[in-house]
This record gives C-alpha cells, structure tokens and sequence, in this order.
C-alpha cells in the first residue's frame, strides 16, 4: 500500500489532466482495500482504475484510492470454452493479448481499449460490433460500506449501450474487484463486418483470418484513427454514439442521404457521432490546447496543457452544434468529475 499527499493525477487519467488529489492511497491486493475502507469508513471516497473514461475538472478532496490489484487466472473449463478470471487492476488491452496468447477467442475486437479490466463492466465497454457484456459471466464487487463482498451476474450488471447498473442505481456503492469471462478454446466466432475490418486484413494479405489476425486488424485501425494517450491526451470516444427513432432517422435521411447508420431495433437506428461531428465541420477544431483530434472527430484531446474545464467547455461546444444542425442531443461517454 502506497499513501501520497497532495498527489498530481496527471499519471493516472488519459486525458493527462494535471489535478490534484489531496490524498491517493494505491492498494494491490483485496486485504490492502479491506484495510483502506475499514479505515475511511466515515469519509467520501473516489475510486480510480486506469483513469480512461473520466475528465477531472477539479483537485479531489476525497480520499483517492488507486485499485492496482493484479492476477489472471483460469477458474473452469470445458472442451469448448475456458472461464477466465481477470483481477481488477490488470491493464484491459494487456489481458486481451493474455486471452490471444492462449488461443481464446471473444475479446480479439476489443483490442487496444484503454483502461483496466475492473472498469470494463461499468461502462459495458464495446468495439467493433463486440460488447463486454457478449463474454461477460460475472463480477465479484466489495460493497464499501458493508465490506460484503458480492456477485454479479450479467443479468444483475443491467448492461446497456455503454451502461451498467453501476453507472446507475449502484454508481459509488461497490468496488468491483475481479470479473469473470466465457471465451472459447475453439470454434471461434470472427466478427470482421464491422467498420473496416475486412479490408484491414485483406490489406495484409490474410485469406483466412484467425482471432490474432482480428486483433492485429483492430489494433491497426484504431492507430490510424486515434491518438495514443501516452502521447497525446484523449480518452478515447468522448460521446456515445447516439440512438434515434426510426422516423427521426428517416427525416435526417432525406437532408443528408450519405448518413451512416445502424439498425439497433426494430424502431431505433444508431447514428456514429464521430460522423456528426465532422460534418459540422469540428474535425480537427481547435481551442487553445484542447481539441478535436483531426483523424478521429469523436476524439477530444489534450494537447498539452488544456485544464478538464477547457476541454468541458469543448465539448458543451460540440453538443451545441450538434444540437443545432442535426436536433440530436450527443451525450458524453466519459464521467465528468
């Protein structure tokens, strides 16, 4: 267990975001945590994974504590499938290459998301027409007042588009701890319709694709299309790609005839808000040190020295014009702290 005071979290958010924590406490293993909650029980606590999915606006007062508990570890298995358990501090894109090493498929389309394993559930993370929730069994949560330790099923996870129960109901009550998946051993099921996968491996030249060329794929074209954070600020899609009716879809449709889309029901069409975004002509936009990346417009950006309440103000820009030319409300992906 490391304690720090008055901690710069530039190292622990993607954004790289240089706030302050008046205390961070990084704990690696479940008896350090026990300790930490036991000891803070009357005090407000924030908790922080891999620091991918937020945008810190202000210094935290709140006790930080940093899960880096670590540990992979195979808990059945069957001919067809292993059920592999991941600890919560374990690097996600790290454990994807894990599950490759042994010849798991599943995981292989969601490559290269930042963040750690711990967090995945909450935002029901999903890439390339794959969602967490698609290999998802369980998660074993600490309740931080109760110090009860539980287990939740995909079905008590209530996962949505980008969206669990512990973004709701749940959101600040349970850490989780460690989360279980079902991969397969064989018989894998490739996904390479989605986006441009396809012609990402037939540019190398691959005429039967195996779940390490996917990745291989993914991996390629989210680096063409997205900044890594160790070099340039980003969390990643900052805005979810937004749900729409049918018939507000079919209206938009006669005004921009090339707009993408994807039917997710029978009444509900999905539209890529990076899409939006570049027709309102804010690819590459610039304010100070915060932007919109220029390859990837559903991207923001820290160019260096941009606070969380600049690249706020970005966003509330992007919304703003989004709103205006298009009448569709973009709402962040990322938790504004």
């Amino acid at each position: 267990m490391k304690i720090s005071q008055n901690a710069s979290l530039k190292a622990y958010n993607t954004f790289g975001i240089d706030i302050k924590a008046k205390t961070l406490i990084s704990v690696k293993s479940l008896d350090e945590l026990i300790t930490v909650l036991k000891n803070n029980y009357a005090k407000d606590l924030f908790i922080l994974g891999g620091g991918s999915n937020m945008l810190l606006t202000k210094n935290i007062e709140e006790t930080v504590v940093h899960i880096d508990i670590k540990g992979i570890e195979v808990v059945e298995e069957t001919e067809e499938f292993v059920f592999v358990k991941s600890n919560a501090g374990e690097n996600w894109h790290e454990f994807v290459l894990h599950t490759l090493d042994n010849n798991w498929g599943g995981l292989e389309n969601l490559s290269l998301i930042p963040g750690n394993v711990g967090t995945s559930p909450i935002q029901n993370i999903g890439a390339y027409g794959v969602e967490l929730k698609d290999h998802f069994v369980s998660c074993n949560a600490i309740n931080i007042q109760t110090l009860e330790i539980v287990n939740f099923t995909a079905e008590d996870c209530e996962f949505d588009y980008r969206n669990s129960v512990f973004k709701n109901k749940l959101k600040g009550k349970y850490i989780i701890i460690s989360v279980i998946f079902r991969l397969t051993k064989v018989n894998h099921k490739l996904l390479t319709n989605y986006g441009s996968i396809n012609e990402a491996i037939i540019e190398m030249g691959i005429a039967k694709p195996e779940i390490r060329d996917i990745s291989n794929a993914v991996i390629q074209i989210r680096q063409q299309k997205l900044p890594n954070p160790k070099e340039l600020g980003n969390s990643g899609s900052f805005f979810k790609n937004p749900v729409i009716k049918t018939t507000e879809f079919d209206i938009l449709k006669k005004q921009f005839p090339d707009i993408p889309n994807y039917q997710v029901g029978e009444d509900s069409i999905k539209i890529p808000a990076g899409w939006l975004i570049d027709q309102a002509g804010l690819k590459g936009y610039r304010e100070g040190d915060a932007g919109v990346h220029k390859n990837q417009a559903l991207v923001l950006v820290n160019y260096g020295r941009a606070t969380g309440e600049e690249i706020l103000e970005l966003s509330r820009k992007v919304q703003k014009e989004i709103l205006s030319k298009f009448k569709i409300h973009l709402e962040p992906e990322v938790n504004i702290i």
